[in-house]
């Protein structure tokens, strides 16, 4: 996992839950990537719309404004697969939360707890050239 490098990226997480937050940010830590973090969605709109990060990791359950209507407003107006690129993550298990999540352009939706490989596997398929990816075998 140490290897793994998003030195130009700029990645927003954003999860009420401190403990949450700090293991996710120590984890990307290593990685060279920019990290914001917020604890709340109108915090993460501000966030989102003042630096334009490439992906926002987000968490569904958040005060002052849910993670919903955080992704509709970050997404609005934006093709599906551009920046912000959007990890969701959630406590909820409902097939209903993940297909309407879908539905507004998230990239990935993850069940909590994840594992952190989970989740680098996830920024990877977003952030790392196909080529980078795809190393031939042999």
């Amino acid at each position: 996992m140490s290897d793994i490098q998003f030195k130009d990226a700029t990645i927003l997480v954003v999860d009420d839950d401190p403990d949450v937050l700090s293991t996710i940010t120590a984890a990307l830590s290593i990685t060279g990537a920019r990290l914001l973090s917020a604890s709340d969605g109108n915090a993460a709109v501000e966030i989102s719309e003042r630096e334009h990060p490439d992906v926002v990791i987000l968490d569904m359950m958040l005060p002052k404004r849910s993670g919903f209507l955080v992704l509709e407003r970050i997404k609005a107006r934006k093709a599906k697969g551009t920046k912000p690129h959007v990890i969701m993550i959630t406590g909820n298990l409902g097939t209903r939360h993940k297909t309407y999540a879908e539905s507004l352009g998230v990239e990935d939706y993850l069940n909590k707890p994840f594992r952190i490989d989970r989740l680098m596997s996830a920024l990877e398929k977003i952030l790392l050239p196909k080529a980078a990816t795809d190393s031939p075998q042999g």
